[in-house]
């Protein structure tokens, strides 16, 4: 699906580091909520060069994932958008009716009429910090590898779910056309995903965004262990360290917070539904700094 790659570096996208200030990162705006949506008009960067990172879940309705997205990329000098999972549903009232790998590019070429980086775009070199780092927004789903306790297989989990009343509206509105399953589709996007950064890195050191936490363990907290099945997958295990990431952005699960795994630093970034957001003691819609130099775990 790429295309329009220039010439040198391998494509990477690259801007003199005297024109950006902070690499900032949020998730989970879900604007279909007015109260949401009210957040987003008031989003600003603090310079001029300020990029921004959307990991995913702007929204369910193509209208409303462009709305957000145009307006974001008119304030900040760059956005960098993944998707999450409701941008892949495919409503029974939206007017786009795309579904699956169909819906994805349909987005991917939004994006780029709006000028927002996509996870098919050359990744983008961030030098703000000093070190170039290189910014992949990826695109890799879940493959229901992370299964609750006692179950061997998918099919053995699922029911499980079901059965304790825990099942993910993806079930009823992600198609994962033309692969037979999600499963599939997770298992073809990281494979993809790995020659990619395999081959285009160039040894530089990495901020990993994913709508998905890479890792399991930040799961592990979910009030409901069940929904872990729908939130990531075995394969990118390790590529924390095999990217040297410098951080890992993800969303998704609505716990936003820092975590370390392996030394490296993990950011849940998401703003999440009025119910939640209005029970935490701090700003709604905090655009979290990213940090892209070394930075040592808290002892």
């Amino acid at each position: 699906m790429r295309r329009g790659r220039p010439s040198g570096e391998r494509g990477r996208l690259q801007v003199a580091g005297s024109e950006v200030r902070r690499l900032l990162a949020i998730s989970d705006l879900h604007v279909v909520y007015a109260e949401n949506r009210a957040l987003v008009e008031r989003l600003r960067p603090e310079n001029d060069g300020d990029w921004l990172i959307v990991a995913g879940d702007v929204g369910e309705y193509a209208a409303d994932v462009e709305w957000a997205l145009d307006l974001l990329r008119r304030r900040f000098a760059k956005v960098i958008w993944t998707p999450g999972n409701h941008e892949l549903w495919t409503p029974r009232d939206d007017e786009v009716q795309l579904r699956g790998e169909a819906r994805y590019r349909h987005l991917v070429e939004l994006c780029r009429r709006l000028g927002v980086v996509t996870p098919e775009d050359p990744y983008p070199v961030w030098d703000g910090g000093g070190e170039p780092v290189l910014i992949a927004p990826l695109f890799v789903g879940y493959d229901y590898s992370w299964r609750p306790a006692g179950t061997r297989t998918r099919d053995e989990a699922l029911a499980l779910a079901e059965e304790r009343g825990v099942v993910c509206t993806d079930e009823f509105f992600l198609h994962p056309d033309p692969h037979p399953r999600r499963d599939d589709w997770c298992r073809a996007r990281a494979a993809l995903t790995r020659r990619r950064l395999d081959e285009e890195r160039d040894g530089l050191p990495t901020v990993l965004v994913n709508h998905y936490p890479l890792v399991r363990e930040p799961t592990r907290i979910l009030r409901y262990p069940e929904f872990a099945l729908w939130c990531g997958t075995d394969l990118t295990a390790d590529w924390h360290l095999r990217y040297d990431a410098r951080a890992v952005v993800y969303g998704h699960l609505h716990i936003p917070r820092t975590t370390w795994h392996d030394g490296v630093r993990f950011e849940e970034v998401s703003v999440g539904y009025p119910r939640e957001w209005r029970r935490r003691s701090g700003p709604p819609a905090r655009l979290r700094p990213v940090p892209t130099g070394p930075v040592a775990q808290p002892s």
